[in-house]
C-alpha cells in the first residue's frame, strides 16, 4: 500500500470543506471530547466531501462509527489499540494506522499488522505535550528498515523546509497539523505542502 506523502491532520469537518479541495488526497479527523451526534455528523461531512474530491479520510480514535460510516482509515494511539476489536476493523474493510514513540510501542503496533505506522515527534512540537523528546532525523531511517515494507509516517514539528530531509531518511508520508492550521494563510500553506510532496509521489 502506498500513502500520499502530505497527510493533513485537522479537527473538524470544516477543515476539511475548506482544504481538502485544493487537492489534498490524505487526512485525518482528529476530534476530542465531543458527544456522539456531533462526532457521527462531522466525520459524515469529512467522508461525504473526501469521496467528492478522490480523498481518503482517516478517522482518529472512533473506530466503530468509522466502520459504521464507511471511511477509509481508523487511526488509533497506543491505549486505543488495546481496547479496540481489530478483527472487526478487518472485516469492515477499514485500514489500520498506529502511533509509535519508542521500541515498546514499536513491538506492540506491528504485532497488530497495521497498514501503516506513524512515528514522532521527529522535531519539538506545541500541538502538545509529549513524554518524548524530539526523534530526530536519524531515528526515521531507523524505524523505517524495521516497519518496511509498511509505510511510515512522520510526524511532529514539520513544515515545508523539513520534508526533503524527512522524505530522505526514509519517510514515506509527512503529517501535518499546526504548521497549517495555525498559519496566517492555511490555503496557501497547504498548496505549498502539495507542491514541495509532489517529487514524493
Amino acid at each position: 500500500m502506498k500513502l500520499d506523502p502530505f497527510y493533513l491532520i485537522v479537527d473538524s469537518a470544516a477543515w476539511i470543506e475548506r482544504l481538502v479541495p485544493l487537492g489534498v488526497k490524505l487526512v485525518q479527523l482528529r476530534i476530542k471530547d465531543r458527544d456522539e451526534v456531533t462526532l457521527r455528523t462531522e466525520i459524515r461531512r469529512a467522508n461525504s466531501v473526501c469521496a467528492v474530491h478522490g480523498c481518503q479520510l482517516i478517522v482518529n480514535d472512533y473506530w466503530r462509527t468509522a466502520i459504521e460510516e464507511g471511511c477509509d482509515f481508523v487511526h488509533l494511539g497506543q491505549e486505543d489499540l488495546q481496547t479496540a476489536d481489530r478483527s472487526r476493523i478487518r472485516v469492515a474493510g477499514v485500514r489500520l494506522g498506529l502511533s509509535t514513540h519508542d521500541d515498546i510501542e514499536l513491538e506492540t503496533a506491528m504485532a497488530a499488522e497495521p497498514d501503516y505506522i506513524a512515528f514522532g515527534p521527529i522535531y519539538p512540537t506545541i500541538l502538545k505535550k509529549m513524554k518524548w523528546a524530539p526523534q530526530g532525523l536519524e531515528r526515521i531511517s531507523g524505524w523505517k528498515h524495521r516497519v518496511a515494507p509498511i509505510p511510515l509516517v512522520a510526524i511532529g514539528g514539520l513544515n515545508p523546509d523539513r520534508l526533503d530531509g524527512v522524505f530522505e531518511a526514509g519517510a514515506d508520508s509527512a503529517a501535518v497539523v499546526t504548521d497549517i492550521t495555525l498559519n496566517a494563510d492555511p490555503e496557501a500553506r497547504t498548496r505549498e505542502w502539495i507542491e514541495k510532496t509532489k517529487p514524493w509521489r
